[in-house]
């Protein structure tokens, strides 16, 4: 897998003038950031990615909640450096379903997700399809009552068992859609939550972790275990809307015996937080309370964990649109790694992050060049600089020695982008390593990979 790591980051006015060089993708930025693809773009394409996505080897699969053929929402697949953007199934609002709100689960070439309306009884869907898009099949639809409505939550596949929850409670059913059982329903007003708004469950061994965003004896949320056979449901811990937080939407992540998460509210300034608690409910920890102002906030989204850093987006930053966020698990060195400026690169990052080498992918709501969303990408690398000068019929580039593993890339046209291998020998001048091309009246943009 290649990943951009610097495009060009300044040029003098006249070589602009002379190669109608523009920087490309660059946005300000405390770390590399790149849209890797705007929806909306495509006639009939999907716009408004609610959903993370989900990636095997140079391809990510995803959700968008509008768009497609018919207006009801689309899977698809696009590659990690933003090309080959495919539609693989555009949602019609019969028995299919419609508006995906929720992220998909892959295994082998079968994609797993849940539509939010549509079916049988326009109550949602459960549904499977090829990578390749052929194949769709409707698993079950629901139809209310018991058997619950809306799955916002994605769903988690254990052996030939989706697990998932509604607004009524947690269900189980087979990959191939027989055998659906509504395992544990939530009671309207109690501990255990009501209208559950959840972003998916976490499976260990047998047991099943969640949140429910609303209900709980204050309103503000309960997070749960329940077991595969739908016994054993336990309200582990009950969101108060004080330090503790408020709204938990997103969803869980474990590791070893230690529960991480998100809430969309409360905490001091009512930005929300960063929380850790033992899989038992004990040991509630605020690691990180947001503030709304350079560091964000409303964290709607779940975490990603590399090592003993937490990685994640809030729906709030210094320009109100978003940011992509890390903290470590003891609470210590956050960092705003990229704050977004609501225009080609998006905003309200919804969806959570996926995390590929030292890359951080995601999705934005709307925004982007055409409004409808973008892919991005966040290097957890820092740029080496790339630097361009004018010198008589040539263009000069250069950068540090000391940035191993880069390589310069150039390309006459960016929509498509052809990135090649620049062929001009390097040479070291100075602890810069220097490349000097012939300007030909051709635009050339360039950028550096690792």
């Amino acid at each position: 897998m290649r990943h951009p790591v610097t495009t060009c980051r300044w040029v003098l006015p006249a070589l602009i003038i002379a190669l109608g060089l523009m920087p490309a993708g660059q946005v300000s930025a405390q770390m590399p950031f790149w849209t890797l693809y705007s929806f909306g773009a495509v006639p009939g394409g999907g716009t408004q990615p609610n959903a993370g996505l989900v990636l095997s080897s140079n391809t990510f699969y995803g959700t968008t909640f509008e768009g497609g053929s018919a207006g009801f929402g689309t899977v698809f697949a696009v590659n990690t450096d933003g090309s080959g953007y495919t539609n693989l199934y555009s949602f019609t609002d019969g028995s299919d379903g419609a508006n995906p709100y929720a992220g998909l689960v892959l295994s082998g070439n079968t994609l797993y997700g849940t539509a939010l309306y549509g079916g049988s009884s326009n109550y949602g869907t459960v549904f499977a399809i090829n990578t390749d898009g052929s194949d769709f099949t409707n698993l079950y639809s629901f139809t209310g009552c018991t058997n619950g409505a809306y799955p916002y939550a994605s769903l988690v596949l254990s052996g030939g068992t989706l697990y998932g929850v509604t607004s009524a409670g947690i269900f189980a059913v087979n990959t191939d859609g027989s055998d659906f059982t509504t395992m544990y329903s939530f009671t309207n007003g109690n501990t255990n939550g009501s209208d559950a708004i959840c972003d998916g469950l976490v499976l260990s061994g047998t047991t099943l972790y969640g949140i429910v965003g609303i209900g709980g004896t204050n309103g503000f949320g309960t997070l749960f275990n329940a077991n595969t056979d739908g016994s054993g449901f336990t309200n582990l811990l009950t969101f108060n809307d004080g330090s503790d937080g408020a709204d938990p939407y997103a969803q869980l992540i474990l590791s070893g015996s230690t529960l991480y998460g998100t809430t969309a509210r409360g905490g001091v300034s009512n930005n929300g937080t960063v929380f850790a608690v033992n899989t038992d409910g004990t040991g509630f920890t605020n690691l990180y309370i947001f503030t709304n102002a350079n560091n964000g906030g409303a964290p709607r989204p779940g975490l990603v964990l590399s090592g003993n850093t937490l990685y994640g987006t809030a729906a709030l930053g210094s320009g109100g649109v978003g940011t992509v966020f890390a903290v470590n698990t003891n609470g210590t060195g956050f960092t705003n790694l990229y704050t977004f400026a609501g225009r080609s690169d998006g905003l309200l990052p919804a969806g959570g992050l996926v995390m590929s080498d030292n890359y951080l992918y995601g999705t934005a709501m709307t925004g982007g060049s055409s409004g409808g969303g973008t892919v991005f990408s966040v290097s957890l690398i820092a740029s080496p600089p790339l630097a361009m000068a004018l010198s008589g019929a040539n263009v000069v580039l250069a950068w540090p020695t000391n940035a191993a593993g880069f390589i310069l890339e150039s390309t006459t046209n960016l929509s498509p982008a052809l990135w090649n291998t620049n062929l001009a020998a390097p040479v070291v001048i100075n602890g810069q390593i220097v490349v000097t091309n012939a300007i030909s009246g051709t635009q050339q943009f360039y950028r550096l990979i690792q």
